[in-house]
């Protein structure tokens, strides 16, 4: 994406948050990123998250980060639009990152910097100074797993903010979510951050989501989107429903290690999860093996097994 405008008006649809796959040291395995990233765009998926809160940034270094941007970009071109995720709690790391983001045509994604007791005014301060960083703009995360949940009405002050293009919502209340949709609906671009439970926000009017999920299972979460986009809501209803005992384990033993492990059982490059976080265990596994077995066995699925 060359500018704002570019960004603007790609960013919808669905996105698939792309795992960082390491290996067993704890080392980038590009090749695995790159055949991750060419299964979702052959899917036809409408564009892609990298380095997210489930892309493991927190344990990587700013010149990780900054490499797995470029590989990312070289791989993708413009084919699909791309957030790279620049977030940090250092301020001075946002800067550079949001910046490269930017100038390697992607859309950076910035957080809240989560610092202890740090004040609403200085969180839009932050997010005055980073969004002229990147030519594309910047896309607000509203990202309660760090410790801030944004309300409305910050969010509001945001979308006031030149270079803002969007906002990824994390807070899936369904008061904020109406709050959202019928505040900013239309002013900017609004996506549902989790594809446990993205109906709601969409019906509401938001215009994507993005999903970690897709990693495992990128054929009935496409399939789910796509009829719901299409007002087949009682298709997109039955398949939705049809994964929940998945969701039910993520929701239990965690993203990204479930969705690794899910991608390790049907041959993609999911691989490990990066410490302090841990791999799943050989019980787990088989639970999350059972679970693509009885989706393997529903062709509405279109789950297979390796």
């Amino acid at each position: 994406m060359k500018d704002i405008s570019e960004s603007q008006a790609r960013l919808k649809g669905i996105f698939n948050i792309t795992v960082t796959p390491f290996t067993a040291s704890g080392e980038f395995d590009f090749a695995g990123l790159s055949r991750n990233i060419e299964r979702v765009i052959g899917l036809g998926y409408d564009g892609i998250l990298i380095g997210g809160t489930y892309g493991e940034f927190p344990a990587m270094t700013a010149a990780e980060r900054a490499a797995m941007f470029r590989h990312v970009m070289e791989v993708v071109g413009n084919r699909v639009p791309v957030m790279l995720c620049s977030a940090g709690s250092d301020a001075r790391v946002v800067r550079d990152l949001t910046q490269l983001a930017g100038d390697l045509g992607g859309l950076p994604m910035v957080t809240p910097p989560f610092v202890s007791e740090v004040t609403d005014a200085q969180i839009v301060s932050f997010f005055k100074q980073m969004a002229p960083l990147s030519r594309t703009g910047i896309l607000v995360y509203n990202a309660p797993g760090i410790g801030i949940t944004l309300p409305p009405v910050v969010l509001e002050q945001l979308a006031d903010i030149e270079g803002v293009v969007g906002i990824k919502q994390g807070d899936l209340n369904p008061t904020a979510i109406d709050q959202i949709a019928n505040r900013l609906g239309g002013r900017l671009r609004l996506f549902c951050a989790s594809d446990l439970a993205f109906l709601g926000p969409m019906m509401c009017g938001f215009d994507g989501i993005s999903t970690t999920n897709s990693g495992a299972l990128p054929e009935i979460i496409l399939a789910t989107y796509r009829a719901l986009e299409s007002g087949d809501a009682n298709t997109a209803r039955e398949l939705h429903r049809l994964w929940y005992p998945y969701r039910a384990l993520a929701r239990r033993f965690g993203q990204p290690q479930l969705v690794k492990a899910a991608m390790n059982l049907r041959g993609f490059d999911g691989h490990h999860v990066r410490a302090p976080l841990i791999d799943l265990g050989p019980e787990v596994i088989g639970l999350v093996e059972q679970e693509l077995r009885r989706l393997a066995a529903d062709p509405r699925s279109g789950v297979t097994l390796k």
